[in-house]
């Protein structure tokens, strides 16, 4: 049963001491010989994509095409820290009478990863990459509804010549992260999930003053203007919503179009959510898999239920799915679904559904629009589609989100800080910034004359 697959305090302790024994090796290094090692690792995930993506497909449920695109997006991201290794540097300042001072970037140490159930793979590389090319090591917990992939890439930092413990995976719920979150040598929370497990996670590091990064979750808007090219913010609104089985946190799911265009957008969007093909993740053809699990799938679908009796109009899908295959009978799937006649006081738009579910409003005018969007506790992403130049940057500098789109959505380069405002979570994933998340500074005062003392 599970009850002996999940790591107890002796398990957690074992990790973290393997982890600092790894650190001490580890951050002595330069950041051209990390480099050497997360280069190796990136070359490996490439040759092995495939089978990391299959794999992914049987842990997680979604298709086979996102998966692969997840599995790249590790790689980059591994790539992209790499490049940053040897890069970490400090100033040089000088002072009066020929003193001076000098900074370093120093690892914090031992880092905890807590990993999501939506992008296992990716999210556990998301997480390694910034720490370890800063020099930290990492123990990685992922989903207990997850639990395969991150197991993969600690074979793989290992195959790379990473030091034995560097990137060590344990395997359990709450109990299991919060051991880690209170172990006196872990430096750093890095976690991805719900809010009200951010909130914990938040008071749990804080016995120990942790940092923590922390991606939450999102109730993000998506404000469709008269003006806009409606082939793309439609196409925008879809990968807005269904990626991954709409278990996404950036997804846009109010989905807000200006009164005019709205009967032909409607019209367009539930023609192509309606040809979305689902049924075997495993497919090239299949563009929706399965959700996580059958609790997941019942509580997404009581979702649509209870948004029609609020009096928001099914336009399409809501309803359990089932595949013709006679193996995917008992799969967890359902018809992708988009909400017409929705308000702002709705279930549906005020609480993160985390399933295919899409909520269409209506607006008149921009200030209304952003209003609207704003009027949410969380603040991960947002997006708009316009033609207009000075509209979309302006309407973009009112968001209140940390990933805001300009006429596409749900695109996260590693290149660039992907994270949330207000409660969608601290910190920054992804991007040069990030360094600064897994390092600390020191600040070194070097003098060159006598003490001027006043005793």
């Amino acid at each position: 049963g599970t009850a002996d697959r999940l790591c107890g305090a002796d398990e957690v302790n074992q990790a973290v001491k393997a982890a600092k024994s790894a650190f001490g090796y580890w951050s002595k290094m330069s950041g051209m010989e990390r480099a050497r090692i997360m280069i190796d690792a990136a070359h490996i995930i490439e040759n092995r994509r495939e089978e990391i993506a299959e794999m992914e497909v049987v842990n997680n449920g979604k298709s086979i095409t996102e998966a692969r695109l997840d599995v790249d997006s590790a790689r980059l991201c591994i790539e992209y820290y790499a490049g940053l290794a040897s890069t970490l540097a400090g100033q040089h300042v000088q002072l009066a009478g020929g003193s001076f001072a000098y900074t370093r970037r120093e690892p914090l140490g031992v880092c905890a990863g807590i990993g999501a159930w939506n992008y296992p793979f990716q999210i556990a590389a998301w997480k390694s990459a910034p720490a370890l090319a800063c020099g930290n090591s990492m123990v990685f917990k992922p989903s207990p509804v997850t639990p395969v992939t991150a197991v993969l890439l600690a074979e793989i930092y290992a195959k790379a010549g990473a030091p034995e413990g560097l990137f060590n995976v344990v395997q359990g719920g709450q109990e299991t992260g919060s051991l880690l979150c209170h172990h006196p040598d872990v430096a750093k929370v890095s976690f991805t999930g719900s809010v009200p497990t951010g909130q914990k996670i938040m008071e749990m590091a804080s016995k120990g003053i942790k940092p923590v990064t922390l991606e939450l979750g999102g109730k993000s808007p998506l404000i469709i203007f008269e003006d806009s090219d409606v082939e793309n913010a439609v196409k925008g609104a879809l990968m807005a919503n269904f990626l991954s089985q709409g278990q996404v946190c950036s997804n846009g799911t109010r989905v807000f179009v200006q009164k005019d265009i709205l009967p032909e957008f409607v019209d367009e969007v539930v023609k192509r959510t309606r040809a979305i093909s689902i049924g075997d993740p495993l497919l090239e053809s299949t563009r929706m898999g399965a959700l996580v699990s059958r609790l997941h799938l019942d509580k997404v679908l009581f979702h649509v239920q209870q948004a029609k009796a609020e009096g928001a109009k099914v336009l399409c899908g809501g309803e359990p799915f089932v595949p013709s295959d006679p193996k995917l009978r008992g799969g967890y799937y359902m018809s992708p679904c988009v909400l017409g006649d929705c308000t702002d006081d709705m279930t549906c738009v005020k609480e993160e559904i985390f399933g295919p579910v899409m909520s269409v409003l209506s607006f008149e005018t921009e200030e209304e629009a952003l209003r609207r969007a704003n009027d949410t506790t969380l603040g991960l992403a947002a997006g708009v589609f316009t033609r207009d130049v000075k509209r979309a940057h302006r309407v973009v500098e009112h968001l209140k989100a940390g990933s805001c789109f300009i006429n596409n959505y749900n695109v996260t380069p590693v290149e660039v800080p992907f994270g949330g405002f207000k409660m969608s979570g601290i910190g920054r994933e992804n991007g040069q910034v990030t360094i600064e998340f897994y390092s600390q500074m020191k600040t070194v005062f070097v003098e060159m004359g006598d003490v001027d003392s006043l005793f």
